[in-house]
């Protein structure tokens, strides 16, 4: 669905691009998580992907359009959902929605189905002005889906939602995956990407410095640590033990033999404690 090669992008012509020589490939069906600080290339990576900033140097494919070229089609397939939110103010909801559905040549949702989709029924006609950033935002994100997109672009989906509203986008974005559609999903968000994607790519200073699945890469930095919670006298213990090593293996044994087990998990490493690790730069 998306395959670069050696993509590089300088802004300034100085030498010091924002984007230096990175190469990936997204199968079709895929969650592809981009994931980065800001100011890595996440953004720019993005931006050329989606035809908002033209190729310089590289080879890029996208739904099967070469990016060299300006073929306003491939927007049929394609849908984009920005972190900042650029809908118009002085229209309704609804009329952000069937405004941008006639720019398209391809059949489109129904408006006032995705607006109840992302929770805003009963304020469709009202302005877009008038609403929150995070109102805003989730109507941003139900146009991107307007014509039923095979290859969506998510820049930080759950930005500025409370909770509950965070989880309705999640709900609605592996709905969309279990259909088919290949998202391309950018964010700092390391909790999302390990809920939501197939693989990660991470990107630090404009180069991607690996590219892996969630779960092979708690695998390969994994701590392999489980902590177990009991009554121990009469009190609630909690204590931690390495799997990789007899001794603890023993005692943990022990302890689920002669205790009441309150809780036991294992511990992994979190992708954001993996990206420190592979990158040597946090997420801020």
């Amino acid at each position: 669905m998306i395959s670069v090669k050696n993509l590089t992008h300088n802004y300034n012509h100085d030498g010091k691009p924002a984007v230096n020589n990175i190469s990936f490939e997204i199968k079709k069906g895929e969650t592809f998580g981009f994931l980065g600080p800001s100011g890595a290339g996440k953004s720019t990576t993005q931006g050329i992907l989606t035809g908002l900033l033209k190729l310089q140097d590289g080879v890029v494919e996208v739904a099967g359009y070469d990016m060299h070229k300006v073929e306003k089609e491939r927007f049929n397939k394609i849908g984009v959902s920005f972190e900042q939110s650029n809908v118009y103010s002085k229209l309704t909801a609804l009329e952000n929605l069937k405004f941008y559905a006639d720019l398209f040549d391809v059949p489109t949702k129904d408006p006032h189905e995705l607006i109840k989709l992302v929770g805003l029924e009963g304020r469709e006609n009202d302005r877009a002005g008038e609403f929150s950033k995070g109102m805003k935002h989730r109507l941003t994100f139900a146009r991107s889906m307007i014509n039923s997109p095979e290859l969506w672009f998510l820049d930080e989906p759950t930005t500025g939602l409370d909770p509950a509203i965070a989880a309705n986008i999640k709900d609605i974005i592996k709905e969309e995956k279990a259909k088919g559609t290949t998202i391309f999903l950018t964010t700092h968000n390391m909790f999302i990407a390990d809920e939501l994607c197939d693989r990660v790519a991470f990107i630090i200073d404009g180069e991607i410095k690996l590219i892996d699945t969630p779960k092979n890469l708690k695998q390969q930095y994994g701590k392999k640590l489980v902590e177990v919670e009991y009554i121990k006298n009469g009190k609630s213990v909690v204590e931690t033990y390495k799997t990789i090593e007899d001794t603890d293996r023993e005692k943990l044994a022990a302890i689920i033999k002669n205790n009441e087990i309150i809780s036991m998990h294992s511990k992994e490493a979190t992708l954001e404690e993996i990206f420190i690790t592979v990158t040597g730069r946090g997420l801020i």
